[in-house]
């Protein structure tokens, strides 16, 4: 007993921050700056993309078809997030009030921070659906193929913001707050040194990995098609966004609606929540579809014929027109000529026309004879 105390006594009552952001890799011309930051974004996608690329192949999807994909949605979708977090974010790049006084040299530098997931998530379906529409593929399929991945991802690249220390919370005194460096600059100014902050950074990480389950689990059980996965995504995060969101301290963009003012993604993950869930139930009277298929229309592989017959390629009397068949050429001998014993030679012409088969058989010099006669009539056997 007195072990684990004395264990539980060396816990530390709090979450300490990283010192560690980031290593230098030397180069002839300088030092190239790899930030923990980046890191835990590549490390996210690469993950997501595990996540995915299993879902996707289970789905029947072509084969590399979500390389073709992925090589349009990721920068879409860094581009699109970056860009939502300068402009719901705008003093440190264009300063208070756009006065001009901000950096603009800081918008590219996304090694700082500052990724916007909803920017990231609509353009990133911009640039999904331009790689769904090369490899012929439903943008829908492919959305509830990704949507775990996603959630996945995102709970990765959040540790970028514990190694950064920003997006912290409200001061807290429960024993896992969060520990800032009194000197890094994102430690508000009027706190004291040893203040704990609420692990926003850890309250989405550990949403989002419980969201990947929940999401998995559902489409599991219930088959989610035409989009309602990805919509059902949406709906999980945002519920989680709202109250995450408004733990936060750092500065943003407060918008005031209904005479009541809170930050911008409150109010951006509110309106989300509400249309994803109208879509997503909307989407389910649809019904399931038949079939089942992440293809566009027009674009399936085409399937191989079985069974074909063999098409004949020696010609005997057996095969020729049937206006010049077996029967009809006994038909229309004369019955001293036709017999049971009688063997169909080759023809030298498929096409040759049957008169030329019935003089051909009917030879004899007396029927010659009868049919230059002047007046003569036809023969029963030369009738067609």
């Amino acid at each position: 007993m007195q072990t684990v105390l004395h264990a539980a006594a060396m816990v530390p009552m709090s979450i300490p921050s990283p010192s560690w952001s980031g290593f230098d890799i030397p180069l002839p011309w300088g030092t190239l700056r790899i930030h923990a930051y980046a890191l835990c974004i590549l490390a996210g996608i690469i993950v997501g993309l595990w996540l995915t690329s299993a879902r996707w192949k289970r789905r029947g999807a072509p084969e590399g078809s979500l390389w073709d994909i992925a090589i349009w949605a990721i920068p879409f979708g860094i581009i699109g997030g970056r860009l939502y977090h300068v402009f719901s974010s705008p003093d440190a790049y264009f300063g208070p009030g756009f006065d001009g006084t901000g950096d603009l040299s800081l918008i590219p530098q996304i090694q700082r921070g500052g990724l916007g997931i909803w920017g990231a998530v609509v353009l990133g379906a911009v640039g999904a659906w331009i790689g769904c529409r090369r490899a012929g593929v439903k943008l829908t399929a492919f959305l509830d193929a990704a949507a775990p991945g996603l959630l996945l991802a995102q709970a990765i690249g959040r540790l970028g913001n514990w190694f950064n220390q920003e997006l912290f919370g409200a001061p807290t005194t429960l024993p896992w707050g969060l520990e800032i460096d009194p000197a890094n600059a994102n430690f508000p100014a009027d706190m004291a040194a040893d203040t704990l902050f609420h692990p926003t950074f850890l309250y989405e990480m550990l949403w989002n990995l419980a969201g990947v389950a929940i999401l998995l689990l559902l489409d599991k059980k219930f088959h989610f098609r035409w989009g309602r996965l990805f919509w059902l995504y949406a709906v999980y995060y945002t519920l989680g966004r709202v109250w995450i969101e408004a733990l936060r301290i750092d500065d943003a963009e407060q918008i005031n609606l209904l005479g009541i003012t809170t930050r911008l993604n409150v109010w951006t993950s509110i309106f989300v929540f509400i249309a994803a869930l109208a879509i997503f139930f909307i989407l389910g009277r649809r019904g399931r579809p038949v079939p089942d298929t992440p293809y566009l229309a027009g674009r399936e592989p085409e399937e191989k014929k079985e069974n074909e017959p063999v098409p004949v390629t020696s010609v005997t009397s057996h095969d020729v027109d049937a206006s010049v068949s077996d029967t009809g050429s006994r038909g229309n001998l004369p019955d001293n000529q036709s017999d049971s014993g009688h063997v169909d030679e080759p023809q030298e012409t498929a096409g040759k026309p049957e008169k030329d088969t019935a003089s051909t058989t009917d030879s004899t010099p007396a029927a010659t004879a009868a049919r230059k006669a002047p007046g003569s009539t036809p023969d029963e056997g030369d009738t067609k």
